[in-house]
């Protein structure tokens, strides 16, 4: 199982980049049964203007690694996965460190995904909930 989960690590990295999740340097730090977890470091660039995680560099996260869980989870050499749907609730701040955005499935349809995304402090203290709608495209 180990292996199994190194190599899927390997792989979610491995595509991120020459993206926005290389941009962002978002990590995926640990994949389960049914949840798949990336990480992002907090510094100037992804602060808004007053010096706290930008709540936009949240919600790219949180995309990031639903879409990833989706790619992982369903067939992802078979579908393209898209987002189609996001909403995010940003209940505290943090101005320094890492956030840890854990992407939990809670509906895996054939054609739509629905994700539970929550994004943590390095103490686990809620930074952000999002739940992410995805849809999985045929591959012609």
């Amino acid at each position: 199982m180990e292996d199994h989960k190194e190599k899927i690590l390997s792989i979610c990295n491995q595509i991120r980049k020459g993206t926005l999740m290389e941009t962002l340097d978002i990590e995926y730090v640990d994949v389960g049964e049914n949840f798949l977890i990336a990480r992002m470091p907090v510094s100037p660039k992804v602060h808004q203007p007053d010096g706290v995680l930008h709540g936009g560099a949240s919600v790219a996260l949180a995309e990031s690694v639903g879409s990833a869980a989706s790619y992982v989870f369903l067939d992802g050499n078979n579908f393209y996965i898209r987002g189609i749907e996001i909403a995010a609730n940003h209940v505290k701040s943090i101005r320094d460190g890492f956030v840890y955005a854990k992407a939990s499935i809670l509906h895996k349809g054939r054609t739509t995904q629905l994700w539970e995304i929550r994004i943590t402090d390095g103490e686990g203290q809620l930074i952000s909930n999002c739940k992410l709608t995805t849809i999985a495209l045929p591959k012609k």
